[in-house]
């Protein structure tokens, strides 16, 4: 018999179900981390000041404005377009026969069994096709901290851009190590010359919860037999 506080017990848990699957969740990400990082402090230097040239400050006034520091931030182009196609066919044929005869001879017993004649024939035929493509296609701007400087130059970036909709988040996410070599003179760089590039667009919105399973069919799932 089910007592009031186990019933209450039941409809709490229950409760909390429901409000952890309403609620809208940031996706998980595979992206390089932190997402972003701030610039190493600098040391406390007297200030200097000149008509042009100045001590105190972050960068000469002549120096390339390219990131290569901790916390610079880079423009990467997205420009993405892969496409691929498999085709494969199979056949296979076997095709065997056997006879066996017994031949007519005197003085032998079994003598109902001579001249009998045994045959026996298999056929076996296999084919089989398989055809697979994909192809897709990602274009966009996204801004990038740079989150670590490699002892050969180059830079490990990463960042991430959150869109606000009506009806849920969307999430854009890029990170890679860039040669410092690759950067235009505008401090941007194109996407497909970025190594170990991780490119992410991921949403938490319902259209996106209605289109996954829920963890009760996930276990049912797993358990069934069929």
């Amino acid at each position: 018999m089910i007592t009031i506080k186990a019933a209450k017990r039941t409809l709490t848990l229950l409760s909390a179900a429901l409000l952890a699957a309403c609620a809208t969740t940031t996706p998980p990400t595979s992206v390089h981390q932190p997402m972003s990082a701030r610039p190493e402090p600098k040391n406390a230097v007297a200030p200097m000041n000149g008509a042009i040239y100045s001590v105190s400050s972050l960068r000469p006034l002549f120096e390339d404005r390219r990131a290569r520091f901790v916390g610079d931030t880079i423009t990467i182009n997205i420009a993405e377009t892969t496409q691929a196609s498999k085709k494969g066919s199979t056949t296979a044929e076997r095709s065997d026969s056997f006879n066996v005869s017994v031949p007519t001879v005197t003085g032998l017993p079994f003598k109902s069994a001579q001249g009998t004649a045994l045959t026996a024939n298999d056929t076996s035929k296999f084919g089989g096709k398989g055809e697979n493509s994909s192809s897709n296609a990602f274009t966009g701007i996204i801004t990038v901290t740079v989150i670590e400087v490699y002892p050969n130059g180059n830079l490990l970036v990463s960042g991430e851009k959150q869109i606000g909709l009506k009806e849920g988040e969307e999430f854009i996410r890029f990170s890679g190590v860039v040669n410092p070599s690759t950067i235009t003179a505008s401090n941007t760089v194109q996407s497909t010359q970025v190594a170990d590039a991780r490119i992410e667009f991921k949403a938490n919105g319902f259209v996106d919860s209605a289109q996954a399973m829920g963890w009760l069919g996930r276990f049912f799932l797993s358990v069934l037999p069929f």
